[in-house]
């Protein structure tokens, strides 16, 4: 009797919220809430998550004491993103993208070690708005 190959297993889907389209002048455009501390395993999936309207992201910005350490450019999809780690405090809970032509967004980071109602209501607030 022959084996049933069995697909593996999906990744677990983004823990993304974004502001709505046309918000006022928000100080960050979305929350997210990466699975871990690690940019390597959780920025791929974040940029292949983003809007197409938000451009191809070429370059990340985030505070150096919230991340293990990573390279300075790593490869998502086909093309290469520079990651730049600075440590500024009060950008600690920010993860800056940008992405040429469209310029910059920001997005909240929610700690991967909070409790998941508070994460929710953080993430929840950013989503709901608007103008």
């Amino acid at each position: 009797m022959a084996a049933v190959a069995q697909p593996p297993p999906s990744p677990p889907s983004v823990r993304l919220r974004l502001a709505p389209r046309g918000a006022v002048a928000l100080r960050v455009d979305g929350a997210w809430w990466p699975r871990s501390r690690s940019l390597l395993a959780e920025l791929p999936p974040l940029i292949g998550a983003l809007p197409e309207e938000w451009g191809k992201i070429v370059g990340v910005t985030v505070n150096a004491q919230m991340w293990a350490d990573a390279p300075g450019r790593i490869l998502v999809g086909h093309h290469v993103v520079r990651l730049r780690r600075e440590s500024v405090w009060r950008r600690r809970y920010t993860v800056c993208l940008l992405a040429p032509d469209q310029g910059r967004r920001d997005l909240l980071v929610v700690p991967p070690e909070l409790a998941a109602a508070d994460a929710e209501y953080l993430m929840s607030a950013v989503a709901s708005y608007g103008p």
